[in-house]
């Protein structure tokens, strides 16, 4: 899942690229926790990165050339080398981000699970297929197929390192393309971590490579010729890619923000919800774009709701280890949450759970917010920390309503017994996926694509459509036969234009 990640927030990572240019400098990946120095990196420049492009320009080759059956074969071999050191991932991952290790296990857990989808699923998505030519040219044979773009640029956020940029690089391989992969400058060692069991694979081969620095490495990244870019992060800085992207008419998929809303209807089960609402709003630190940042309930069941959500969020408590949930992984969230809260409160929202006083030392404690007007920040805007809003509507369309009222897009959830209502609601929403009775129940369905629509992006990965979204869409239409009505010529005969005035208005005037 996303994050809110800046094209310098954003950065990649990897083992030093041999440079012909000296490198711009180097910079810490630390261990949020602690501070604790974890490792030192590159800062690659364009000059690194244009040279990485163009080994994968050159490895892109080889691997179209295996086909399916071939890609298939390492693309496995390369999840089984990752599931058998998983552990080890998931503690570098706990390390870089701070959050809890069972958490990082199940992002790598998920992030295998999508892997292994698409290796196995790809042949069967893209092969060449056959359409239907229709009556007036049933002569043609017609076909569709899906080829690899090239290279792909994948720019990854922070807060979850592994999950959601292996949604862009693993699809992206899967369908046949080398990828360049910039990750976050807080999580590089991930990036290296998954580059490396692949290099150990393939030597020869620069299939993937990663690319490590800030903002500026990211913007090379961008203006080194790839085929397509896979940006994931905030809105501002996708819109600032997008921009960029628009100079060489790249194409560009884009995963931003987000400010997802939880329905609660009347007839929900409310202590199901509530931990649902909590586990949706708190879990990674509230650091999950596709999290729980805005919940409405029904007004005859909003007190017991608030009293369920208040007492398991009391519950929580965020620490360095044995703890809920770690600190915040870029420490300047902080200030945004701290913005949010006081907006609240100042427009006269009340803190049942935590307040101002929650957020100090890199950490923010659970802060639940009630009765917040539609024109708070901690409503309109994305907030990324451990916080959520809980606001009273008269009825389920008044929720559709209220959750539509942002310019954000990306998920929602909805708890009615109901199914047929759950449905409905469901297709009233305006974003790119629901979740009925749990929260973030799409992002273990491998086959279900993910993104946004609005501001919360464009474009899809998982599923059959992330792998189509990294192919080039090619049309054949081959004529068997010479067409009884011979249209494309200049010399057509009268005949042949009578018999096509009347298929006109007997097949399609009627």
């Amino acid at each position: 899942m996303p994050q809110q990640a800046e094209t310098s927030d954003t950065s990649a990572g990897t083992t030093p690229l041999p440079s012909a240019e000296p490198s711009p400098g180097t910079f810490s990946s630390l261990d949020p926790r602690t501070g604790e120095v974890l490792a030192e990196y590159s800062i690659h420049g364009k000059r690194d990165v244009r040279d990485a492009v163009e080994r994968a320009r050159s490895a892109a080759q080889w691997w179209k050339g295996l086909g399916f059956d071939g890609r298939k074969k390492w693309l496995l071999d390369w999840k089984k080398s990752m599931a058998r050191d998983g552990e080890q991932l998931a503690r570098l991952v706990a390390a870089e981000t701070g959050k809890p290790y069972d958490d990082a296990l199940l992002e790598v857990m998920l992030a295998i699970e999508h892997l292994d989808w698409a290796a196995k699923n790809a042949g069967k998505v893209l092969r060449r297929r056959k359409v239907a030519s229709g009556l007036v040219s049933a002569n043609q044979a017609s076909s569709v197929g899906y080829e690899p773009m090239g290279v792909v640029g994948v720019i990854g956020p922070w807060n979850y390192p592994v999950y959601t940029p292996m949604g862009s690089v693993s699809y992206a391989m899967a369908a046949g393309n080398a990828v360049v992969f910039k990750p976050s400058e807080l999580t590089p060692g991930v990036a290296v971590w998954i580059a490396e069991k692949w290099a150990a694979l393939v030597p020869h081969q620069p299939v993937l490579q990663v690319v490590t620095g800030d903002g500026s490495t990211g913007s090379a990244l961008v203006a080194a010729g790839v085929d397509k870019i896979a940006f994931t992060g905030s809105a501002a800085t996708g819109k600032r890619v997008m921009a960029a992207c628009a100079e060489t008419l790249t194409p560009l998929v884009v995963e931003a923000g987000g400010k997802d809303a939880m329905l609660v209807d009347s007839d929900a089960d409310l202590e199901e919800a509530a931990g649902f609402a909590v586990f949706g709003a708190m879990g990674n630190a509230g650091q999950t774009c596709a999290g729980v940042e805005r919940i409405y309930v029904v007004d005859s069941v909003y007190d017991d709701f608030v009293r369920l959500v208040t007492d398991k969020a009391k519950a929580l408590h965020p620490g360095p280890k044995d703890a809920s949930y770690g600190p915040m992984t870029m420490t300047s969230q902080s200030d945004v949450v701290r913005r949010h809260v006081q907006d609240a409160l100042d427009k006269g929202g009340s803190a049942v759970v935590g307040g101002l006083d929650s957020i100090k030392d890199g950490y923010v404690g659970p802060i639940v917010l009630t009765n917040v007007p539609e024109n708070s920040t901690a409503i309109c805007e994305e907030t990324f920390g451990p916080t959520v809003v809980v606001n009273k509507v008269a009825s389920l369309d008044e929720a559709v309503t209220r959750a539509n009222g942002t310019a954000f897009g990306l998920g929602a959830s909805v708890f009615t017994k109901d199914a047929g209502k759950a449905m409905r609601v469901a297709e009233a929403l305006r974003v790119g996926v629901v979740t009925i009775g749990s929260v973030l129940g799409f992002a273990g369905v491998a086959a279900l694509p993910f993104g946004g629509v609005g501001d919360s992006g464009f474009g899809r990965i998982h599923g059959a459509d992330g792998l189509r979204e990294f192919c080039r869409v090619k049309s054949i239409a081959r004529q068997r036969f010479a067409a009884p009505l011979n249209l494309l010529t200049m010399e057509r005969k009268k005949r042949d234009m009578l018999v096509s005035a009347w298929m006109l208005k007997n097949r399609h005037g009627r």
